[in-house]
């Protein structure tokens, strides 16, 4: 390699750390405004999806998720409706801030997590919404996990396709 190319290696290399540092200003700005103070934890789990879900007190009903507003996080208005499900219900639409951590699993299995989570939350700031909660179903952690696959088998019941010849 010539050091003509080597120059332009290393000035291209320049050019995109400039552009990875520009897009990392533009992800931390996203989200403005961070609740901070007292909050209420709890962990909610779907599938392979694990959500760490605080709920702010005296808030305004932003709902933050990775970083994230909700409504990117989730882009479908049906994943979106799943997230603020225990909200609706309850009638808590615009009382509390939420933010959640939340990975693993699929976009569906998150959802489900997060709503878990949250039901957890606001069973815990006010007990007498567990009634509510609980006829939804939405406090019981649901125990439906992938099958694992067997030996001598595609899948874990799929089986190889029978040949006669």
């Amino acid at each position: 390699m010539s050091t003509k190319e080597t120059k332009k290696t290393v000035a291209k290399a320049k050019v995109d750390k400039k552009v990875a540092v520009e897009a990392k200003k533009d992800d931390k700005t996203e989200v403005k405004n961070l609740p901070t103070g007292r909050y209420i934890y709890a962990t909610g789990r779907r599938k392979e999806a694990t959500a760490r879900v605080r709920l702010y007190q005296k808030g305004k009903g932003n709902i933050t998720v990775n970083d994230k507003d909700y409504k990117k996080y989730f882009p479908t208005t049906e994943l979106q409706y799943l997230v603020r499900q225990p909200l609706v219900l309850t009638g808590k639409t615009d009382d509390f801030d939420i933010t959640v951590k939340v990975n693993g699993g699929g976009v569906r299995g998150q959802a489900e997590a997060i709503r878990h989570g949250l039901a957890r939350t606001l069973e815990t700031v006010e007990p007498e919404l567990r009634t509510p909660l609980k006829q939804a179903g939405f406090l019981k952690r649901d125990p439906r996990m992938k099958e694992r696959k067997k030996p001598g088998l595609k899948k874990a019941r799929r089986a190889p396709q029978w040949q006669k010849r």
